[in-house]
């Protein structure tokens, strides 16, 4: 399959989960790579695994809620390439590494609003906003949502606000560049069998409707990090040129 053969793509939170699947998936459908992750060894380690399959792919450490520093990952991947044809937006967090998940409205501290805000929603909006400026017709970006920017979660405000707000941006900024030949799109992903699932278990348990969406829908199984990107893929490919603005629901039938 070469669906995206001789096409640069960019993809954050390439370290693990989502991102790391879409980086393998990029790379054996033919696409040379722009990876970036805030984790510098997962970044390294990924690059060095695709790289040695003849893939021609660059990596950074890069923190996307700093403006500098996605401007300059997306400088350095136009002087390594020479064109941006694509771009995943996928890093995203639901808590800090030491604080809770779970907090009603009414309990949520500054601090961990700004911070889930800070990565999901203006830190895309920084990727976004980079990628946007240098591609050219023909172009297609991919932003990562959720399920919890279709509908409300209670338990985790911030984070749906987050996700409410990519979506937001996704359909604003497929009628501004339509015009120039340049397509933008979300997933909406279910519950996926990641690092940030089992953060989520062991900070709620199996008690909390956010855990036990997987549960009841359609499918009766968890997503996998390669469900995902297999449908990323398609929507930065050619065979979706004429799909733009539009969030796919890649949940196993949670919201059907």
């Amino acid at each position: 399959m070469a669906q995206l053969q001789g096409k640069v793509i960019a993809i954050t939170g390439a370290g693990s989960g989502i991102g790391l699947a879409t980086a393998r998936e990029c790379a054996r459908r033919g696409a040379s790579l722009s990876l970036c992750d805030i984790n510098q060894d997962a970044v390294n380690s990924v690059v060095s695994e695709i790289k040695a399959k003849d893939v021609d792919v660059i990596g950074s450490r890069v923190d996307v809620s700093s403006s500098d520093g996605v401007n300059a990952w997306i400088a350095e991947t136009m002087k390594h390439f020479g064109k941006l044809d694509g771009a995943a937006n996928i890093a995203g967090v639901e808590g800090k590494a030491d604080g809770k998940v779970f907090a009603n409205i009414v309990d949520i501290t500054d601090d961990h609003w700004n911070f889930i805000l800070g990565v999901n929603l203006t830190g895309l909006f920084y990727c976004l906003r980079a990628e946007l400026r240098v591609m050219e017709r023909g172009a297609s970006v991919l932003n990562v949502t959720s399920i919890a920017g279709l509908m409300g979660r209670p338990g985790i405000a911030a984070y749906s606000s987050s996700k409410h707000g990519v979506v937001g941006l996704t359909r604003t900024a497929a009628k501004e560049v339509g015009g120039r030949g340049i397509r933008v799109n979300a997933i909406a992903p279910g519950p996926v069998d990641t690092p940030m699932l089992d953060r989520l278990r062991a900070d709620g348990g199996d008690n909390i409707p956010v855990t036990q969406t997987y549960k009841t829908l359609a499918l009766q199984r968890l997503g996998t990090p390669e469900d995902m990107a297999k449908t990323i893929c398609f929507v930065l490919s050619d065979d979706a040129s004429f799909t733009t603005g539009a969030i796919f629901s890649v949940d196993g039938g949670v919201v059907c």
